[in-house]
């Protein structure tokens, strides 16, 4: 079954199929460009097929309101470079977080769509799979990637590249960017040498990893640590800078002596900024690996903060029930601003 190529929105209407249920549009649904492909969402023949055009499957997780989605689609997906690539190496398939399209995963199990993200641990919208020709994942991508960074993992993919070198070093020299050459510095950052064992009842941690060069850490200290919101939550963690291939000698919450490079490559971080949070007990509870705004920056301090991660494994449902209770008390929500 080859896919067909027709404009979709993140809420689809979708022709009747026997596993194509239609759903309503929903009010804040983003229109999909024309080159996405609607296919009956049996993914086992959707590589198969993308194989046989030496192509490469990719799979788009969305949700409706999503401000990253949005920028993703109108900015991403409008640059005639990335359209270019995509139509050349990629079969675009988009899933709804929330939806309830019947799917059949690489497994062959059925789900809807919902479980199929949460059987992939979707915490972030946007998440982007890559697969190979054999259904292998080449690349996740938890959260949105501006133009040229996204661009690259194109290249990475469509290259076939993850055979000759691992996709943390290939983004770190393939990505050149205009940005402040020294990191920034905050006054709640752990002073060096970095110890960051934890003791039981204390703070959790929160470990910034970021490089020079890197637009996003630029933005993330001139507007996210600069908002009395983010540092009211800061303030309940040990928070510690940790700069991606750094020779710098730390000690690690498990008590080990590792360099800042090797325990940053051993916990797979790819995007700068990333944060990685840490309970009371050195343990890893949650990280976020994209472009945040303020809101979703504070969220994502206050979600391990408040143990809400205990109670809600969804990150997206925690934040709009953060965003429900702002709106009941008469406040405003702008996931933008």
């Amino acid at each position: 079954m080859k896919p067909w190529h027709i404009a979709g929105v993140l809420a689809l209407t979708l022709l009747a199929a026997p596993h194509a249920p239609a759903q309503n549009v929903a009010p804040n649904a983003i229109e999909l460009p024309p080159w996405f492909a609607k296919t009956f969402l049996d993914f086992r023949e959707d590589v198969a097929d993308a194989a046989k055009q030496r192509k490469r499957v990719m799979v788009y997780f969305h949700q409706d309101g999503c401000p990253y989605c949005g920028k993703l689609v109108t900015t991403n997906f409008t640059q005639k470079s990335i359209v270019d690539k995509m139509h050349k190496g990629f079969i675009a398939i988009d899933i709804n977080m929330w939806g309830d399209r019947e799917t059949t995963w690489l497994d062959g199990k059925p789900r809807p769509e919902k479980a199929l993200a949460a059987h992939l641990k979707v915490q972030f919208t946007p998440t982007v799979l890559f697969f190979d020709e054999k259904g292998n994942v080449v690349v996740r991508l938890n959260g949105y990637y501006p133009p040229h960074r996204f661009e690259a993992v194109l290249d990475y993919v469509s290259g076939r590249k993850e055979g000759q070198i691992a996709f943390a070093e290939y983004m770190k020299t393939a990505v050149k960017e205009s940005a402040s050459a020294e990191l920034h510095d905050q006054p709640f950052f752990m002073k060096a040498p970095l110890d960051l064992r934890r003791k039981a009842g204390g703070k959790p941690l929160a470990v910034v990893f970021e490089t020079p060069y890197c637009t996003g850490c630029d933005e993330m200290h001139r507007d996210g640590f600069t908002r009395k919101e983010v540092l009211a939550q800061v303030a309940k963690f040990d928070v510690a800078r940790v700069m991606v291939g750094g020779r710098g000698d730390l000690t690690a919450p498990d008590g080990r002596k590792v360099t800042a490079a090797d325990w940053a490559r051993e916990l797979k971080v790819a995007y700068t900024p990333s944060v990685v949070f840490f309970d009371d007990r050195g343990r890893e509870v949650f990280r976020t690996e994209a472009y945040l705004r303020p809101f979703h920056l504070t969220g994502s301090f206050e979600y391990v903060a408040s143990g809400g991660y205990k109670s809600e494994p969804s990150f997206q449902r925690f934040l709009q029930a953060k965003a429900k209770k702002i709106e009941d008390a008469g406040g405003k929500v702008d996931l933008w601003k």
